[in-house]
């Protein structure tokens, strides 16, 4: 036997979409009730495990055979349930290195992240049954006690023959799906190393991150316990029967001389600058209500292993344009910053329970407890964190791929690049905290909002208002901005015509070390690590302003398969975060030996023994990738017994 493409299906009462499948799995009633497996592309068989039927021995002893290739649609899924379900216990796994996963083959062709959703974009002969939600809610799941089905809490395969049988052709079709989508992508088959990166990414999501369950818990009560003082002031100020409709408190604001469309975070900013004493008081209120950091706190709980560690966080591909990584579960790509200088002091209060001193000593209990989220991950007994991140990575790419060499110099020298920016925008020094440090801000807005083609509308939505630029100021930022940056502009719009090219005529062009191409229905973008950015059936189209465009398919704003446009400066963008994404994945390869436990964004958390060099870890991760000739990297960090922002 080669390869054995599986699908599974499963019962456990731990719910898998909050919980994620490590937790899942560790519930006494997890099981598996259909096994479903094709070797060598034979037909496929299906094994009912639930009415007693067994695996076959071959089939067995394949599963952790490391010469036979593993294929499964979302692979980690069936990996770690086949773990539990040969008796591995929690934190040791089948090892990743001989799967292989069809949903991260068609993310990285661009297409959808579902089963479904691949079968039905490549017009599949044999795609996925759509009875399987309501079979897979009837058998894999806990089912309410009712008179009608005698009070059971689940269904088994005797309660529904008639489904049972169903189910059966369900889990085979999932096996044929998913071995119709290889044969589909066979003409584009993932680079070595990119399964050597998803097989790095399992590691880490197995090794996954200790949590401080005492902080975690505390942090949950005291956040119920604010949540309710804050809603009782509130309804005594308001006389309200519940302050927190946002109808009641429009109404109640309006009856009380205070007019308003909305109670959105901006919104209410703007209403506290002119509010009289008592309305100010409950709209202060009414913010710390809704800087509530519960969630976060009880995803953790939801999460955690019997072991204390958090795993399955990451997605491999999960933003399919770029390949970079999503989150899970926890969500650690959109934890809120920390900014309290005594941290340490403020995190033993909390975790000690001392409310009262919480309270007397920050005030805002919810925000407090907001910014002590981060410190919730910690290292094991003995070792530290070390933390390391790449300086201005995106700033550094796009000016190495540009050539704009006012800029490579700055980082040549070390430089802000903030302030660099504002000096070759507005012809004058700029020091942080120093000569013209007040432009520093300015520079920073523009660089944030204006290296992909975006203008006012983009400053706008960077906040450069509420942080005192006026309208008329915004124009003029746009165009010195530009001005500054002609090498990036020539970029936008010579990679626009090589995109056009490409799809017009179908032309093969290579400029900045990137090639463009079209074939088999698919735009590719080929990066100078050699990977493919792919976009699905290209063609050219109108945008809003009635030029011309390339428009695609994809996943768009609503979540739904969808034609969407783009154009240079968006391309662009897409071939930075995608090249800083494979610079991210170098380093780890280059710290592959080092117990790497997150990743967030451009930053990379070691579980380090205290002996570790944090100066090496940094040196090594700002190697220069060997197909990136001349872009000059820098990576900094810190070591800190958990998790923070430093």
């Amino acid at each position: 036997m080669k390869t054995l493409s599986i699908d599974i299906e499963t019962y456990s009462d731990v719910p898998l979409q909050k919980t994620g499948v490590y937790r899942y799995v560790e519930s006494p009633n997890f099981e598996i009730l259909l096994f479903a497996y094709s070797a060598d592309n034979q037909p496929v068989q299906v094994i009912d495990l639930a009415c007693g039927e067994q695996i076959p021995k071959e089939v067995l002893l394949a599963l952790e055979d490391e010469s036979v290739i593993k294929w499964a649609f979302n692979a980690a899924f069936e990996r770690i349930c086949l773990s539990r379900f040969l008796g591995y216990p929690t934190g040791e796994y089948l090892e990743p290195e001989s799967w292989r996963c069809s949903m991260i083959w068609a993310a990285t062709m661009g297409l959808p992240l579902s089963l479904e959703g691949v079968g039905a974009v490549l017009g599949l002969e044999k795609q996925k049954l759509s009875e399987g939600k309501a079979l897979i809610k009837y058998f894999c799941q806990p089912c309410a006690p009712t008179k009608a089905n005698g009070q059971r809490t689940r269904n088994r395969p005797f309660h529904a023959p008639d489904k049972w049988a169903m189910f059966k052709k369900y889990n085979i079709r999932d096996v044929e799906t998913e071995t119709g989508i290889q044969q589909r992508l066979s003409k584009f088959p993932v680079p070595a190393q990119v399964w050597d990166e998803y097989h790095q990414d399992q590691e880490i999501n197995d090794r996954g991150v200790r949590l401080d369950m005492d902080l975690v818990a505390t942090a949950i009560e005291m956040d119920t316990r604010s949540r309710t003082q804050l809603v009782d002031t509130m309804k005594e100020i308001t006389q309200l029967e519940n302050p927190n409709s946002v109808q009641q408190m429009k109404a109640w604001l309006s009856d009380n001389g205070l007019e308003t469309d909305t109670l959105g975070k901006k919104a209410v900013a703007k209403l506290l600058k002119s509010a009289p004493p008592k309305l100010s008081q409950v709209l202060t209120l009414r913010q710390q209500l809704a800087k509530s950091s519960v969630r976060k706190y009880q995803a953790m709980e939801k999460t955690v292993c019997a072991d204390g560690r958090a795993r399955g966080m990451f997605q491999f591909y999960g933003a399919n344009r770029t390949g970079r990584f999503s989150g899970r579960n926890i969500q650690l790509q959109n934890l809120p910053q920390n900014h309290l200088s005594d941290l340490a002091e403020v995190r033993s209060l909390v975790r000690s329970g001392n409310f009262e001193a919480v309270e007397l000593l920050y005030e805002d209990v919810p925000d407090t407890l907001s910014q002590l989220i981060r410190t919730a991950f910690i290292p094991r007994e003995g070792t530290q964190f070390l933390v390391a991140d790449f300086s201005a990575i995106e700033a550094r790419v796009i000016a190495w791929f540009a050539g704009e060499k006012w800029r490579q110099d700055i980082f040549a020298k070390g430089g802000d690049i903030y302030c660099a920016s504002a000096s070759q925008m507005f012809k004058v020094p700029v020091e942080k905290h120093g000569i013209n440090g007040h432009l520093r801000q300015k520079g920073k807005i523009a660089e944030l909002a204006l290296g992909y083609g975006g203008s006012v509308g983009a400053l706008k939505a960077m906040g450069a208002l509420d942080m005192g630029l006026t309208e008329e100021e915004l124009h003029p930022l746009v165009d010195a901005w530009r001005q500054s940056n002609p090498n990036i502009v020539k970029f936008w719009w010579d990679v626009d015509h090589a995109v056009m090219e490409a799809v017009k005529f179908k032309h093969t062009t290579s400029e900045y070390g990137l090639t463009f191409s079209c074939r088999s229905g698919m735009l590719f973008i080929t990066l100078p690590s050699g990977r493919k950015l792919a976009y699905v059936k290209p063609k050219v189209g109108t945008n809003k302003f009635g030029g011309q465009c390339i428009t695609y398919e994809g996943i768009g704003g609503t979540k739904k398969w969808e034609r969407l446009d783009s154009y240079g400066p968006k391309f662009v963008e897409n071939i930075v975060q995608a090249t800083a994404r494979d610079i991210l994945c170098y380093a780890m390869q280059t710290l592959r030996c080092c117990s790497i436990v997150m990743h967030i964004h451009d930053e990379v958390v070691i579980e380090a023994d205290p002996s570790m060099s944090l100066d090496a870890v940094c040196e090594q991760m700002g190697r220069t990738p060997p197909w990136a000739k001349g872009l000059l990297l820098r990576a900094d960090g810190y070591t800190t017994p958990f998790y923070k922002k430093d």
